[in-house]
């Protein structure tokens, strides 16, 4: 394999959780008075900090977000998430053999580290990713698109950028890791090609990433 680590996106890489949680962020934003559809939320705020979300709606209507939107957001998710949260399928098999075959890995995620072991934990997942190898937004000054999250992680992990690949299945987050001077794979189970633009390459399947990786 010509990659010394895996960086894996969490949200709708690791566990699929985008559908709820855009739901969810869409349907509150709406209640808030700045209607917001599920494909907007996709479209504006998939693979995006938080920070972002309270920066868009400022920039847009002039008008900041509540001081407790993130507490009650995460709220209203984690409820969701213990309901219907399952992993992504074929994620399980693929950390089993990273395991097996000894191939460095970690998690680089713009949720934060709650929302992460949240996830984990409801899925099952929480077996394969040690505190040491899950990054969060939280940990650096800003989230994606800026390359700051997935650099900070290959310092962590003591990489040099240009041997890390990432697995990304948002917009923002395939330009944090161009930005970073990383490969990306763009994950197009949920996401369209074409909002991957910039990609090294892409897959469908979970099953297809050892493949598209030489490994």
């Amino acid at each position: 394999m010509r990659y010394e680590l895996i960086i894996f996106d969490n949200d709708g890489v690791l566990v699929d959780s985008e559908p709820i949680s855009n739901t969810i962020l869409a349907g509150y934003l709406t209640e808030l008075g700045h209607p917001t559809s599920y494909e907007d939320s996709i479209r504006d705020y998939m693979g995006s900090a938080m920070h972002r979300i309270h920066e868009l709606v400022l920039e847009r209507t002039g008008e900041r977000l509540p001081e407790d939107f993130d507490e009650t957001f995460h709220r209203r998710v984690f409820a969701a998430f213990q309901r219907e949260l399952e992993a992504v399928a074929g994620v399980a098999d693929v950390l089993k053999r990273l395991a097996d075959d000894g191939v460095p890995y970690c998690v680089a995620s713009s949720g934060s580290h709650e929302r992460i072991r949240v996830g984990h934990r409801k899925t099952g997942l929480d077996g394969w990713f040690r505190d040491e190898i899950v990054f969060s937004a939280e940990d650096v000054g800003r989230g994606k698109p800026a390359p700051d999250l997935f650099l900070h992680a290959a310092a962590r992990m003591g990489v040099a950028p240009e041997r890390c690949v990432v697995v990304e299945d948002s917009g923002l987050g395939v330009q944090a890791a161009v930005a970073a001077g990383m490969d990306v794979y763009g994950f197009t189970a949920m996401t369209p090609r074409e909002r991957l633009a910039g990609a090294t390459g892409y897959f469908g399947a979970m099953d297809e990433l050892a493949a598209t990786l030489g490994w």
